[in-house]
């Protein structure tokens, strides 16, 4: 039995072959990264790159010219080519292979062959894509390439050698035309077996010292070691949009066509749930729920539609409702167990309050503005007829399990009082309150109110702090991607259980990586399209995708970005289950943390640390 896939290349078993001599065979790659795109394999097995030892120098500098040779053939100028190895665990066929590549490469797919760039061969970073100059310069210093494995776990070599390569090839070869990090190579001793009589071994020997470069301007500490191989930098763009594209739950070389039915409206509005990102991992609940599936309550003169824990479970600690009313209806006289927060969409709305005290309050309440009812305190709403189509608007709630459905009405309380009990608290007769209805009127028509309408007098006086805020009027924070407006109890005091912020985020711009410390977010989608990954520890990442009308949650803590995803503004609410808005921003709290925590963490140069911002982005331009 042959030792693997690539030891019986043959035209024969299904390749493409279009070089062969005694030692080597190259076909086309199945797969192709690029234009053209061609592995070179030795009829001898040989592991990978990482078995190579000084004495198979031949082996590398042969494969590296029959590349050569068959990119000319193909006509690919030398400096449209790439040839490569992948280093293990990296590799998909346990077989030596050197890739040669034909640019320009295919959309999505250069990542996946990064090679390194900066000073010499040895710079430090974590590459998977190794050239034939490299491999050849790490032999002729006997050192070997690849990652070590160990006790279970994946450990990078992390030494720099200042080996400088004499081969006047070398030249070229660390130019900049290779936007990418290195390849680690080992500082250990190669074996003196070769690839043909030995198992390829694994060295951990610490590096003499005259082999680590001298520090960074930044620390005079010794570099940290990783033990873990460097993140991708793969791209993990969504792969088609809502309005265009074939939905496919395939990114790369992973997954496969569907075969069975398949909604495809629902599929382009998630691109990131059918074919996610490959830095999602692990298990985050479900934090999307777009309002357009929320069952519709429709009443004569509007009608109300919720969302809460019954569809949307993560959302724990708030709860929403979007509520139409047509010109002079009413949601009707309540009060519920929760205070109330409103954001109007369109249109204005009259609002009216009785506090505890007896006293009282009414505003008209205009798009982009605000209300606020603590729990309790009975109002109404009603749209007022600025507007032909009256008014919509979301309603926030500080408890998950609210339900719309459950809030105490004038009229459904009285249809349940005794006739005599109410004559007595009234001190009316039976005539005055014969005309109650016999239930709830919810939502109903009625007479638009007047423009100039004031509230009634009152020996007690108005509230002392107004239950709305013109947040329309309040000049939004310019920002590199975009603006924010926040409002919590410093601004609009009476709002002592939901702060938020309005925010706008401008095409290919970001709402910047960051987490709130104390309270959940609840978020609003207005008008655009974005997404975010939330980070939910323990290696536990999702990305969802949200068009207008989809409500957002993420827990305390989590880790979020918000990205504009389309190619208009995108526009949404933060709204939070608190005082006073606080946020966490990651490029804040590095700028501001000492520089050689942050390099020994992130391997971040000295012109990298020294970027990042000592005050918050919070909208970063793209």
């Amino acid at each position: 039995m042959k030792p693997c896939q690539f030891c019986d290349v043959s035209a024969k078993e299904g390749f493409n072959i279009i070089y062969e001599d005694e030692e080597f065979v190259a076909f086309l790659d199945r797969k192709p990264a690029a234009e053209h795109h061609i592995q070179l394999v030795p009829k001898q097995h040989i592991a990978s790159v990482k078995s190579l030892r000084k004495q198979d120098l031949e082996l590398v500098r042969s494969m590296k010219n029959i590349g050569e040779k068959v990119l000319d053939g193909l006509g690919v100028p030398p400096s449209m080519r790439v040839m490569g190895f992948h280093i293990p665990p990296f590799n998909s066929v346990n077989h030596l292979h050197l890739h040669l590549h034909g640019l320009p490469y295919k959309p999505m797919r250069q990542t996946k062959y990064r090679i390194s760039s900066g000073f010499g061969p040895f710079q430090k970073g974590f590459g998977w894509f190794i050239e034939p100059e490299q491999v050849v310069c790490s032999l002729e210093s006997g050192r070997t390439v690849g990652v070590e494995i160990g006790m279970g776990v994946l450990t990078v070599t992390q030494t720099i050698p200042t080996v400088v390569c004499s081969s006047p090839a070398m030249g070229k070869l660390w130019k900049s035309k290779h936007q990418a990090q290195s390849a680690f190579v080992s500082s250990a001793p190669a074996s003196s077996a070769s690839v043909a009589s030995s198992v390829p071994s694994v060295s951990s020997a610490a590096p003499p010292a005259s082999s680590v470069p001298a520090a960074s301007s930044t620390s005079s500490a010794a570099e940290a070691t990783a033990t873990v191989p460097f993140a991708s930098t793969d791209p993990n763009w969504p792969l088609w949009s809502p309005d265009s594209g074939n939905p496919a739950p395939i990114r790369e070389s992973l997954g496969a066509p569907m075969l069975g039915p398949s909604n495809i409206p629902v599929e382009q509005q998630n691109p990131d749930l059918l074919a996610p990102p490959t830095s999602d991992y692990g298990s985050v609940s479900n934090a999307k729920w777009p309002f357009a599936m929320s069952h519709n309550r429709l009443q004569t003169g509007g009608w109300a539609r919720q969302e809460n824990i019954g569809v949307l479970p993560i959302a724990t600690s708030m709860a929403s409702v979007n509520m139409r009313l047509e010109p002079g209806a009413i949601r009707e006289l309540h009060w519920h167990k929760t205070s109330e927060w409103a954001y109007v969409l369109s249109g204005s709305t009259q609002v009216t309050a009785v506090d505890s005290d007896g006293k009282n309050f009414l505003a008209t309440v205009g798009p982009g503005d605000l209300w606020f009812f603590p729990p309790g305190i009975p109002h109404s709403l009603q749209a007022t007829n600025d507007s032909a189509d009256g008014s919509e608007f979301i309603l926030i709630f500080d408890d998950g399990a609210f339900s719309e459905d459950s809030t105490f009405l004038l009229t459904d309380w009285l249809s349940h009082v005794p006739a005599e009990v109410i004559q007595k608290n009234f001190h009316a007769n039976a005539e005055a309150f014969s005309h109650i209805p016999a239930k709830e009127l919810y939502i109903f028509p009625s007479s638009p109110p007047p423009t100039d309408a004031v509230a009634p007098e009152n020996p007690q006086g108005q509230v002392s702090n107004p239950y709305s805020f013109a947040l329309s009027k309040v000049n939004a924070t310019q920002l590199s991607g975009g603006t924010v407006k926040i409002v919590d109890s410093t601004t609009f005091k009476v709002s002592t259980t939901i702060a938020a912020a309005e925010v706008t985020v401008e095409p290919g711009a970001i709402r910047e990586l960051h987490w709130h410390p104390t309270m959940d977010e609840w978020s609003f989608f207005i008008e655009g399209q974005g997404r975010i990954t939330i980070f939910a520890s323990q290696g536990n990442a999702r990305t969802f995708n949200y068009q207008a009308g989809d409500i957002g949650f993420v827990p305390t803590a989590m880790g979020h970005y918000v990205e504009n995803t389309g190619n208009t503004t995108l526009r949404y609410l933060e709204i939070f289950n608190t005082d006073r808005f606080q946020d966490i921003s990651l490029n804040q709290w590095l700028a501001l943390t000492p520089p050689d925590l942050v390099k020994a963490h992130l391997q971040l140069s000295d012109e990298t640390i020294a970027s990042l911002s000592k005050t918050k982005p919070v909208v970063m331009g793209g």
